[in-house]
């Protein structure tokens, strides 16, 4: 039988329902009573990442890694606060430690990359991409991310198959198709431009363009006929 009134069962109710407030101020009376109480720490330090009050949430990280300073939980949380504070160089040395664990990561190796691209070091940022890709080619954070890594280097062409694999895995990521027309632009393709803004997968555009050139007309108004025979289906 579950005890409704156990701590991690009470969290785990304001957690999921959103009541960050009440989340922190329970789990601060339990730290009255027991300071060093590990539950209480670990998710008032979550409460505050959500209520976005990250300097204080990193407080209770370290009060947690003062206790145990090998706690992954509470590293990643002082990682999500210290991004968002936008202190790069920590969240290397932070993610550098979880891997010092654990090389395989994923969580981990991803940080380090998205740091890294945001220190403008995106050659760099690659490699470690391409490890958590080693550990699980679908990644959607590792793909997409590289993506974005070979776009700032100007390679559009590997980029695009990136973000094209990405679509593929995800097809929710609404932000795909238009970056991927964006790099069709900077290639001066604008058929495949005008295709990746509707959503079409790259193994898609060459039956519509040599299609339209069967049916002598532009790739605009092949796709909206495509459409138009799919929508009376």
């Amino acid at each position: 039988m579950v005890d409704l009134l156990d701590p991690s069962n009470v969290i785990t109710r304001m957690f999921n329902a959103q009541k960050y407030d009440e989340m922190y101020e329970y789990c601060k009376n339990l730290l009255e009573k027991i300071p060093n109480d590990m539950v209480a720490l670990q998710n008032i330090s979550l409460s505050l990442i959500y209520l976005k009050k990250f300097d204080e949430a990193i407080i209770y990280c370290n009060k947690v890694l003062e206790i145990k300073n090998s706690d992954i939980y509470a590293l990643k949380n002082k990682i999500y606060a210290l991004e968002n504070l936008k202190q790069y160089e920590k969240v290397l040395e932070l993610s550098q430690k979880i891997l010092d664990y654990n090389s395989k990561d994923t969580w981990a190796l991803n940080s380090m990359g998205l740091a890294l691209n945001e220190l403008n070091l995106h050659q760099k940022a690659l490699e470690y991409y391409d490890m958590v890709l080693g550990i699980d080619p679908n990644d959607v954070t590792a793909l997409m991310n590289k993506a974005i890594s070979l776009s700032h280097l100007g390679k559009y062409k590997d980029a695009i198959n990136y973000y094209d694999m990405t679509q593929t895995i995800d097809s929710d990521l609404k932000e795909i198709p238009l970056a991927k027309s964006r790099l069709f632009e900077k290639l001066d393709m604008p058929d495949e431009a005008f295709l990746a803004a509707q959503g079409v997968l790259n193994k898609d555009m060459d039956k519509i363009k040599n299609d339209a050139k069967k049916n002598k007309c532009s790739v605009f108004h092949q796709f909206c006929e495509e459409e138009f025979e799919k929508s009376n289906k």
